[in-house]
Parts: C-alpha cells; sequence; structure tokens
C-alpha cells in the first residue's frame, strides 16, 4: 500500500519541475513512511511514497523494466501476482523483483490496457510507456483504492489523494454546488464528481488515456452478470461460495509483515476471523466501541467472538466528547466530506490496530452483495408493490407517509412505483426529496434538477445490468458506487492516515462475480437479508453470534447520541447563524429540518449529520464556493 502522484504536460514539452513532484509526493507521506522515489521524464513525473509490505527490499518505485520501456507507480495490492508471474515467466519474460508491482510491468508488455481485466486485486496504477509516449491512469475494477485527476489546459496532475492534486493548484480551490447537492441528497459524491470544482476522481473500473495531446476517460472493466444456464441448488450455492471466500481470504492473507483483523460484533468480521484460522491461528483483532452503559455497544460481543475463535484481542472504548473532539482531524483526512457516522470508530480501530500490524482485513462488502439493509427488502419486495391497483397503493402511502419518522420506508415506499430503473434506485438511495435539498441553497448558487447529476455517473452501467433482477440491478450500482465512494473511501483514507493498509477480502473480483450472476432468492428469502452469506457463516459461526442484530462498530449509538443532541457541540453547530454552511444554505430551510427531527415528526439524523460534517469540512478548508454563471 502506498501513495502515488504524477504530472504529465501532453500538449507541450515543457519539463516537469523537480519541485512540484517532491511537494506532491510529500503530501502524501503519511500513505507511504518507508521509502520515496521520483521519476523525470522531459515533460512526465511520477511520486511515490511506500508501505512496504510484500518484497520489503525490492518493492522500490517508480518501477520499470531492464530496458525502462516501461514505468510504473503503483498503489494496491495485486492478489494473484504469483499466478500471473509464472504465466508470464512462460512467455520469456524475465523478473528482477519479488514485488506484485512488476507483475504489471511485464504484463502491460505482454497485453496492453488488458492487463488491467488480468488483475485481481486492488489498485490504482499509472503506466507510462516510454515507446509509445502514451499514459495510463486506472483505478481497480471495485473502486478500492482511489485515482484523482485535474486537467489545466494541457497538464494532467493525478493523485492517490486530493491533496496531492492540489499540492500544485494556484490559489484555493472553489465548491461544486452540484457535488455539494450530491453530497446532501446521498451523503456521499459519487465519482467523477468531488467536492471541489476541477478536480475528478476516476470511477472504478475506469482509466485515463493520454497520447498524441489528448485524453480519454473510458471503462475497461466491462463484465455483465448472467445467471447461471444451470440455476443452482442451495447446497451447491453455499459450497461454491464458501469455496470462493477461502481463496480469497488466502490470498490476502499473503504479507511480509503482521496481519491482524478490524472484528466487530456481527457476521461478517466473524466469518473472516473463521477463514483466518484455517491458515493460521491466534490472530490480532481489534475492536472499538463505547462502553456498557450503552444497550447497542458490541465491545462484549465482538471479545466473546473472539474468545470463541481463539484471537488475541485488543479494543479501545471512545465516549461522546471523544468523538465531536476528533471530528475535525478526521474530516481533514477524509479531504471530502461523507457523512458516515462510523467514520470515527473507524479511525480510532485502524490508529490502534497500527500499534501492532501494518495489514488488517476488514468485512466490508457482503452488506451490498447479499442485501444487509433494510432497503434491501423494499427493492427485494418491490414488484408487489408497484403490481398493486392504484386504489390499493394510494391509502397505504398516505398511512406510511403520515408516519412519524420512518423515513427508510417512506422513502421505499416512494420510489418503488417510479416506472424507470435508474430513477427508481436513486430515489431508495436518497435521503431527502429532490425539492428538498434544492430548497436547501442559497439562491443562484444551484442549477435546476442538480441532484439528477447521479443519474448520469450510472449512465454506462446500465447496459451492463440488462440481464440482472431488480435487486441484483440495484445491488450492481451500490458495488460501483455507494460502496466504493463512501464505505470503501473512507476506509482507505481513514486507515492510511495511519499508515495502515485495510484489504476488503468480500470485494475479491471472483467472490463480487459470482454473487452478481445469483438470484435475489439466494440474498433475501423469506424475508431473512444475507441469507446465502449466513449459511456460509453456519460453517464457522455458532448460532448465538448468527443472532446477533446488526452494529457495525456500534454506529447507532453515535446515530442515538445526534437523535438526542439538544444541547451539544453538533448541534450547536446547525444554530449557530455565523457557521460556515450558511454561505451556501437558507438558515430557515436547515432549522426546520432540525425542528422537524426534535419535534419526532420526522428522522432527519442523517441529513442533519451530513449538515455538520459539511461545517467541520468547511472549517478545516475555508473554500469559495463556484457561483452558478
Amino acid at each position: 500500500m502506498c501513495g502515488i502522484c504524477g504530472q504529465y504536460n501532453f500538449g507541450n514539452p515543457a519539463p516537469v519541475r523537480h519541485a512540484d513532484i517532491k511537494a506532491m509526493t510529500d503530501s502524501l507521506i503519511h500513505r507511504g513512511p518507508d521509502d520515496e522515489g521520483q521519476f523525470i521524464a522531459g515533460p512526465l513525473g511520477f511520486g511515490f511514497r511506500r508501505l512496504s509490505i510484500i518484497d520489503l527490499a525490492g518493492g522500490h518505485q517508480p518501477m520499470s523494466d531492464h530496458e525502462e520501456s516501461v514505468w510504473v507507480v503503483f498503489n494496491g495490492e495485486i492478489y494473484n501476482f504469483l499466478e500471473l508471474r509464472r504465466e508470464l515467466q512462460g512467455y520469456g519474460h524475465v523478473f528482477r523483483t519479488n514485488s506484485d508491482t512488476e507483475v504489471i510491468i511485464h504484463g502491460y508488455k505482454q497485453w496492453g490496457d488488458e492487463v488491467l481485466n488480468r488483475l485481481n486485486g486492488m489498485f490504482g496504477l499509472a503506466i507510462w510507456d516510454v515507446e509509445q509516449r502514451r499514459l495510463v491512469v486506472a483505478r481497480d475494477a471495485f473502486g478500492i483504492k482511489l485515482i484523482y485527476y485535474r486537467i489545466d489546459g494541457d497538464r494532467l496532475y493525478f493523485g492517490s489523494e486530493m491533496r496531492a492534486v492540489r499540492a500544485t493548484m494556484p490559489g484555493r480551490a472553489e465548491i461544486d454546488p452540484t457535488s455539494l447537492n450530491l453530497f446532501l441528497r446521498y451523503r456521499y459524491t459519487p465519482s467523477p464528481y468531488t467536492i471541489l470544482k476541477g478536480i475528478r476522481k476516476l470511477a472504478p473500473g475506469t482509466k485515463l488515456t493520454v497520447q498524441n495531446g489528448s485524453y480519454q476517460v473510458s471503462r475497461w472493466y466491462n463484465f455483465k452478470p448472467e445467471p447461471f444456464t444451470t440455476r443452482k441448488s442451495p447446497d451447491e450455492a453455499r459450497e461454491e461460495l464458501l469455496s470462493l471466500y477461502k481463496d480469497a481470504v488466502r490470498r490476502q492473507l499473503i504479507s511480509d509483515v503482521p496481519v491482524g483483523l478490524l472484528l466487530s460484533g456481527g457476521i461478517d468480521s466473524g466469518l473472516l476471523l473463521g477463514l483466518m484460522n484455517l491458515s493460521g491461528k491466534s490472530w490480532p483483532t481489534y475492536t472499538v466501541g463505547y462502553g456498557a452503559t450503552f444497550a447497542d455497544d458490541e465491545l462484549g460481543d465482538a471479545a466473546e467472538t473472539a474468545r470463541l475463535l481463539q484471537s488475541k484481542h485488543a479494543s479501545i472504548t471512545i465516549t461522546r466528547s471523544i468523538f465531536e473532539e476528533a471530528l475535525p482531524k478526521i474530516v481533514a483526512a477524509l479531504e471530502e466530506p461523507i457523512a458516515a457516522s462510523s467514520i470515527v470508530p473507524m479511525y480510532f480501530v485502524c490508529q490502534r490496530a497500527r500499534q501492532d500490524v501494518k495489514v488488517a482485513l476488514v468485512g466490508q462488502g457482503p452488506d451490498e452483495l447479499f442485501g444487509g439493509y433494510r432497503r434491501h427488502l423494499g427493492v427485494r419486495y418491490g414488484a408487489m408493490w408497484a403490481g398493486l391497483p392504484a386504489w390499493m397503493r394510494a391509502p397505504i402511502s398516505s398511512t406510511v407517509a403520515a408516519l412519524p419518522r420512518n423515513e427508510t420506508l417512506k422513502r421505499g415506499v416512494n420510489s418503488l412505483a417510479i416506472p424507470d430503473r435508474m430513477r427508481r434506485y436513486q430515489n431508495v438511495l436518497s435521503l431527502l426529496p429532490e425539492g428538498q435539498v434544492e430548497g436547501l441553497f442559497q439562491d443562484g448558487l444551484l442549477a435546476p434538477n442538480s441532484g439528477d447529476t447521479i443519474l448520469n455517473c450510472w449512465q454506462e452501467l446500465a447496459d451492463l445490468m440488462g440481464s440482472t433482477d431488480e435487486l441484483g440491478g440495484f445491488q450492481f450500482l451500490e458495488v460501483r458506487s455507494t460502496l466504493p465512494d463512501e464505505l470503501l473511501m473512507y476506509a482507505d483514507k481513514l486507515s492510511m492516515a495511519h499508515g495502515l493498509e485495510l484489504r476488503v477480502p468480500f470485494v475479491d473480483k471472483e467472490i463480487v462475480e459470482y454473487v452478481e450472476r445469483l438470484p435475489a432468492n439466494f440474498k433475501v428469502r423469506n424475508g431473512s437479508r444475507k441469507w446465502l452469506h449466513r449459511q456460509v457463516c453456519r460453517t464457522f459461526l455458532p448460532e448465538s453470534i448468527l443472532k446477533r442484530p446488526k452494529r457495525g462498530f456500534a454506529v447507532n449509538v453515535v446515530d442515538d447520541w445526534f437523535k438526542g443532541a439538544i444541547d451539544n457541540k453538533m448541534a450547536d453547530t446547525l444554530r449557530d447563524s455565523g457557521s460556515k454552511i450558511y454561505q451556501y444554505l437558507r438558515p430557515t430551510a436547515v432549522s426546520e429540518l432540525f425542528e422537524q427531527h426534535s419535534s419526532g415528526r420526522h428522522d432527519n439524523h442523517k441529513v442533519l449529520f451530513s449538515l455538520v460534517l459539511f461545517e467541520e469540512w468547511l472549517r478545516a478548508n475555508e473554500e469559495p464556493v463556484a457561483v452558478l454563471r
């Protein structure tokens, strides 16, 4: 795991300044405290910071082949590099190191850009083809790693984090109002957008190619799920999925430094620990919680899992005051506002884990793949609702709309009768209706229908999901949008803030492509979520763990703090008329959201927390807004 950056003056021969590459590289030192390197060749420059994980002595970057015809900078891990290495050696390629980086170099020489489809791993990378004078910058299939970039006339700047791209920007960047709208509506900013005007991030499975004075962004990962020709039996699917899980965990345990696990009290990380035990014992595990005074805390659950599966366990406890005090530095580490309350426990559990290990596995992915959220129930059974005649739907919809709180249920009911598939999914993911979000903004800032920009982000994916059922199509989008640009993004940023590499075995390419071919009744069955995944869990976990309620580092505790926030720091932020958010948003509209929430009429804690996060982000960055012209 590392940090990469670079500059390419693709429209003019002006040489890249070493000082600029140095500044970009230095901004990423937290990602790679072990080593650094630069490569500059006229109008092209690469920078690199290394966190040494594999081939500690021989993995220095930027790296080239013996002839120096291909140069690479690479952040991430290629889990099938040993198999690819053997295949490439069969073609006559000679390797000088034992690193996975060199496999990318020789793979590109053998297969060109098609090498990207042969990689099973997580990566943000750049390949410089010296003879063709061609630059390829790419993000992995499911966006586990990030690539930010900026085009300034005929100059390209890119990096693993936004701070590297900004290191050479003159002046301050401007906030993009459209991106702010997307953030407030969906809690994250979907690729290719970022909160800042002029800076983009590559979408998962896409690449930026620069050659002959021009550039193009295109999709390199075009997997199209097709149902299995022969229908799988439950037993067959369980055994095949278990085999895929075993292979993925075995691959992702490869490391030349100590490996641990972020352990919650739930089934996903518990299953990972069971699978890890097939390759060793007494793995270090780490949990964060809020203490025994909270009924929803899971420190005890995680400790019991660790005892049953015999890990070497450590835990930390945080309080509301610690949460509030840490929020500014966590928001600064994120670079973009992400309104998931789990960012705080993630920051602290990564900090604790890094005291012992350089690599940790984490159980993200099964909720999106198998339907672990309440919204998946609505999508799974939505066809039944849509099939009801209007005279039956209308009174039920009115009753649901009159319920206090229950915002998830209300959004679901409002979404299910929308005929257009993508708009239906859009509404399921929205925190608030479009008009209510747009009504938060000061006059003149926002273009009409800005919230619909997310449909443009998904446009390329529509044809790929044509053979999926309703739930499968929704999950296809989640795995390529909400998972990478929200959950995986903050996991990358907050772990690397401490120099810790996080690996996500459940987002292994072979697992994702298998699960996306399964029908909905293997995911949500008779109202039971993550059905097939749970069947696999029974191989390793007792019933006492399987019956635990879903918590995920006890994020419900954080939500409860905000629900009762009448006199705490977070609520005070929204009451303060001098808060920076009111340069862009209308105080009366925000006050109305807060009053609805405090009175119990609506559960607005998610959008209110988004507003608090945006305020903290503004204080950390003090960026001007890009006014609509």
